[in-house]
């Protein structure tokens, strides 16, 4: 009897004992906070001590009415915290100088500019951020990569649930393609293409209806069109770059498509780092309609295909093709796509094979977030709700993964019920959509990874100690596209750049939102334009890298001479790029809307096409 009434008297002080919350890791000459929690009612006034080799650094006074105190301490290495009047209140920490915060992030971003390894240099970051977490010992850090960073990565509940999703539209796509699903909503618009215009155009709209992923859209309208373009005299390089710019640019602004877990995951995670209660679902909704250049861009190749103006070199290569036939310049190369596993089953080619599947991937994750959102408000009491608030409190990814689970398993019966496929087929195609996205989910995985060491590091709180005095938070979505723009040229990958600056870019808008004052929850223009500039400028940064999977498919597929494609493209990408960064970051930040920037966009777009591009049927005359 004694033992259990001294058990419960020492549970009941362990639950009412007061303890510290603080960083274990901070920086040198940036703020940080220590929270007291169970104040003693019996107590006035807590002093809490800072010492280094048992010397007072200095004293913190809390009270009732202040619980939390921001600190700075101007010193490096390890600390302790103790208080004169409750004794068990103590502590450690270590401080380290700010500079170093920033080292994993930049030598990720280094070591993929100079070795084109997203991987290797995701990898790099987060062990030197390791390294500087776990006291400066490299073998600890090592081993808690591993063991620790990575393992507390995968098992979080979101970011497994994403993988999944991501893996099973992976595994859509890989039976769509193989049952001539694909092929079949390609035919359906290939029977537009009369003329040389209605050809480009007939192009442009495949690029909108192929929008789930960017590889599969490279390969099926380059393979599709060239046959129908060759016959037109539409340039090798044009054809190029109409494959190039409805690939990625629609892939990216889409709602269902492979992009969207890897984005959702980034901005997720990017959230998460703040304790922020913002639907990232929701935010990357708003996201949207400020992803000014993927817009733009599409946009252009309709004024280029419907005006059929050109410039610059692409003007020339047009010109070659019209009045002599000769489609490319004697260069291009070879290749070997026409047998590749997306176009099987071609004789067989059904629209609706693709089209369903899809369709259930889209309406299946509205369903969930309806149904998610309901439950969760009803578990709340809330009974007075409408859509933005059942959207709010949704799980968007329980909702996405339903949805991509519900989506396999309708292509696999839609595919063995017309027997266009056995069941053995079906599940190879889906293994092999599967293994496609495996790639992307190790990118993420160590994206999260790098996220999580930023935020340990406290990356975002060094970056804005420096730049709060000096940087106009409205300038940071015009900078972090250039930022990004650069980094994706230079790697020749969206998603590694987005991987990379997206950890760093969420944490440093709160916080400099928190410093001028301004509420991304009333408020989302320069959050939601921040977002979007990491997204859009590395699709912009893609569209432009000879280095970029999806520039060099779009090569091969056409059968375009791979530098002439660059060559041809880049000009009209660096156009749109310009006038979105004025018109769109620059001008949505100072407080246009969105639905003037656009159109705005759009007519500087056309107004350039129309007085520098020439129409090509005025050279053949």
């Amino acid at each position: 009897m004694n033992k259990t009434f001294l058990t419960f008297f020492i549970l009941l002080l362990s639950v009412n004992a007061q303890t510290l919350d603080f960083p274990s890791i901070n920086l040198n000459d940036v703020p940080f906070k220590i929270t007291i929690k169970n104040y003693p009612d019996s107590l006035k006034s807590v002093s809490v001590n800072i010492l280094q080799n048992e010397k007072n650094i200095q004293s913190i006074l809390f009270d009732k009415s202040s619980l939390e105190k921001e600190v700075t301490v101007n010193l490096n290495g390890n600390f302790q915290i103790s208080s004169n009047e409750i004794k068990n209140l103590n502590g450690e920490f270590r401080v380290i100088p700010g500079w170093l915060s920033i080292i994993p992030p930049l030598l990720a971003i280094l070591l993929a500019l100079l070795l084109r390894q997203v991987i290797v240099a995701l990898t790099a970051g987060i062990v030197i951020g390791a390294f500087f977490i776990y006291d400066f010992n490299f073998f600890i850090a090592l081993l808690r990569f591993v063991d620790t960073i990575m393992i507390d990565t995968l098992v979080n509940r979101e970011n497994s649930m994403i993988i999944v999703f991501t893996l099973l539209f992976g595994g859509v796509i890989g039976i769509i393609s193989k049952n001539g699903g694909t092929v079949g909503i390609s035919n359906l618009v290939t029977k537009l293409a009369k003329t040389a215009k209605s050809g480009m155009l007939s192009s442009w709209l495949m690029g909108l209806f192929i929008f789930f992923d960017d590889y599969a859209n490279t390969l099926i309208i380059g393979n599709m069109m060239r046959p129908i373009t060759d016959r037109l005299r539409i340039s090798r390089e044009k054809l190029a770059y109409l494959v190039d710019s409805t690939s990625a640019p629609v892939a990216s602004i889409f709602i269902i498509s492979s992009w969207i877990g890897f984005e959702l995951g980034l901005i997720a995670t990017g959230l998460r780092s703040v304790n922020s209660d913002i639907n990232s679902y929701e935010l990357l909704l708003q996201t949207i309609p400020y992803r000014f250049y993927p817009i733009a861009a599409l946009f252009f190749v309709f004024l280029v295909a419907y005006t059929q103006r050109d410039f610059g070199p692409m003007y020339k290569a047009e010109v070659r093709a019209r009045t002599t036939g000769k489609l490319f310049d004697n260069k291009s190369i070879e290749s070997n796509l026409d047998d590749d596993s997306l176009f099987n089953n071609s004789d067989k080619a059904k629209w609706y094979n693709g089209a369903v599947p899809i369709l259930v991937i889209l309406f299946g994750t509205i369903a969930g977030l309806i149904y998610t959102g309901i439950l969760n408000l009803t578990n709340k009491g809330i009974t007075d709700f409408g859509l933005r608030e059942i959207i709010i409190n949704s799980d968007s990814f329980l909702a996405l993964m339903w949805a991509g689970f519900a989506a396999s398993v309708t292509a696999v019966i839609m595919s063995i019920g017309q027997k266009i496929l056995s069941l053995n087929e079906a599940i190879n195609a889906w293994t092999k959509g599967v293994q496609s996205m495996l790639f992307a989910c190790i990118i993420l995985a160590f994206a999260w990874a790098i996220s999580d060491v930023t935020e340990i590091l406290k990356t975002a709180d060094y970056l804005i100690s420096i730049l709060s005095d000096s940087l106009d938070p409205r300038l940071l979505p015009v900078l972090v596209f250039l930022v990004c723009a650069a980094v994706s040229f230079s790697t020749g990958t969206s998603w590694g750049t987005m991987a990379i600056v997206m950890p760093i870019v969420i944490p440093l808008s709160f916080k400099m939102a928190e410093l001028h004052g301004l509420n991304f929850s009333t408020d989302p223009t320069i959050l939601a334009g921040v977002v979007s500039s990491v997204l859009a400028g590395s699709v912009f940064g893609d569209h432009c890298s000879p280095i970029a999977d999806t520039t060099i498919l779009s090569s091969m597929a056409s059968h375009c001479n791979h530098i002439d494609h660059v060559k041809t493209q880049l000009p009209y990408a660096i156009v749109v790029g310009v006038v979105c960064m004025i018109l769109g970051d620059l001008a949505t930040a100072y407080g246009l809307p969105t639905y003037i920037a656009i159109p705005l966009i759009f007519f500087a777009l056309y107004l350039i096409i129309r007085f520098f591009g020439k129409k090509v049927s005025e050279a053949v005359v």
